[in-house]
């Protein structure tokens, strides 16, 4: 089965693991030496327009890809957990 990039870019990556949904493939890391694909990349969502910043880049190895299909890409790793952030101290404290 051949597959061009284009294509794979229309492709929703779905964990095994959890169910979840993590997105759409962005990007591909290739190995200059070997010509073959290390990975898929999955750029991190912006919040809020890109005004508050955006999540981290989701790096899927060769190695974790289970299925490409004709709709998706089955993973066999969990998704990663949201960061909370700490919560900011305010300088007076309310007694």
């Amino acid at each position: 089965m051949d597959c061009r990039f284009s294509d794979l870019r229309r492709k929703e990556v779905i964990s095994e693991v959890d169910g979840v949904k993590i997105g759409y493939i962005d990007d591909l890391i290739l190995d200059k030496n070997s010509a073959k694909v290390v990975a898929f990349v999955i750029f991190g969502r912006f919040f809020l327009f890109g005004i508050f910043g955006k999540r981290e880049d989701y790096i899927i190895p060769w190695e974790k890809i289970r299925l490409i299909g004709e709709d998706a890409v089955i993973i066999s790793c969990c998704t990663p957990k949201p960061q909370k952030k700490p919560k900011k101290r305010l300088f007076f404290r309310e007694n």
